[in-house]
């Protein structure tokens, strides 16, 4: 009995040995995988004179981001809904700021996407893979990469939940 147990539990024991083996091969490859294959193709996309309480009434819960474009569909700014909370916190009581930081908090009704985009976003290219997006992402904090090509030209956007779903899918 016992030595059926033990079989049982090395057949059990090589069994997880193979799929931790496999799962990590697979893992490996998702750094190879293309950007454009897994970036979102369907994205929020707001010209720069857009109202910005126009821009918020256009997030839902699965836009958290906007990419700024000109008539031609090239990249001329990012903002995210993290950006818009920065305007909703006055600065600190005992801050020493300047006159161009407490303009900053004067947000208005008049406010455009361009008053309050980012305007030279870190970008990704169309072109590159998973391995290059994941390092840019831990290296600037980042969650939302503009998909771009080499005319500017906006393609999707990639985010990390979207290498997440990818990485849950391969390690099922």
């Amino acid at each position: 009995m016992e030595r059926k147990v033990a079989r049982i539990m090395g057949k059990r024991k090589l069994v997880l040995l193979a799929r931790k083996e496999e799962l990590s091969h697979n893992i490996k490859y998702i750094s190879k995988v293309p950007v454009r294959i897994v970036m979102d193709r369907e994205f929020l996309k707001v010209q720069p004179e857009t109202p910005i309480f126009e821009l918020i009434g256009m997030f839902t819960s699965e836009e958290t981001s906007a990419v700024v474009v000109d008539e031609r569909d090239r990249l001329i700014g990012f903002i995210t809904m993290k950006d818009l909370l920065s305007y909703f916190v006055p600065p600190r009581k005992y801050s020493v700021v300047g006159f161009g930081l407490l303009k900053r908090y004067a947000f208005t009704r008049a406010s455009r996407v361009a008053d309050v985009m980012v305007k030279r976003p870190i970008t990704i290219s169309v072109n590159d893979d998973l391995g290059h997006a994941i390092k840019l992402m831990i290296e600037t904090g980042k969650h939302h990469l503009p998909v771009i090509d080499e005319e500017r030209r906006v393609h999707g956007i990639l985010e990390v939940k979207d290498i997440i779903r990818l990485i849950r899918i391969v390690a099922m």
